[in-house]
């Protein structure tokens, strides 16, 4: 999520031409919007593996806004996108929200400066849900012979 359109198609398109396949890409114009639909997400059942946000935008900043999407995901990965001159924000992000990685705008080539953090980061995402796996949920008629077999 940015505040500037152009970042956001930008860094949208970069997630979409590299993620697409594994992972749905949802971007949003506002941090409040984004707020406003993760607990429907959270509802469906839904996961989020990562949160990428901007660190300036008018609602909120972007450690404000982690902050708050930790509440309702809290096993998400958190990045925040900042310019140069606001690394204190991603040091204050860092103690504040347990941020896992800051990248600097602009961050191109992606393949350079942007892919290698967002799988890093996946990566770890993956490896977490999957040590938490606690069983498997059996859906059938409880009369049926082969759900008791099973």
């Amino acid at each position: 999520m940015d505040d500037d359109p152009q970042v956001l198609k930008s860094i949208k398109g970069d997630l979409r031409n590299r993620y697409r396949k594994s992972y749905r890409i949802i971007s949003v114009d506002s941090a409040q919007e984004a707020l406003d639909a993760l607990p429907e997400l959270r509802n469906r059942g839904e996961e989020v593996a990562l949160f990428l946000s901007d660190q300036r935008m008018p609602e909120m900043n972007g450690v404000e806004f982690l902050k708050r999407a930790k509440t309702i995901f809290p096993l998400a990965k958190r990045a925040l996108l900042t310019a140069y001159s606001e690394v204190d924000a991603a040091i204050k992000a860092i103690n504040e929200v347990q941020l896992d990685y800051y990248l600097t705008k602009p961050w191109n080539p992606p393949e350079e400066k942007l892919y290698p953090v967002v799988d890093e980061l996946l990566d770890e995402y993956t490896a977490n849900r999957e040590a938490g796996y606690r069983g498997l949920k059996l859906i059938a008629h409880q009369n049926n012979p082969h759900t008791h077999e099973i």
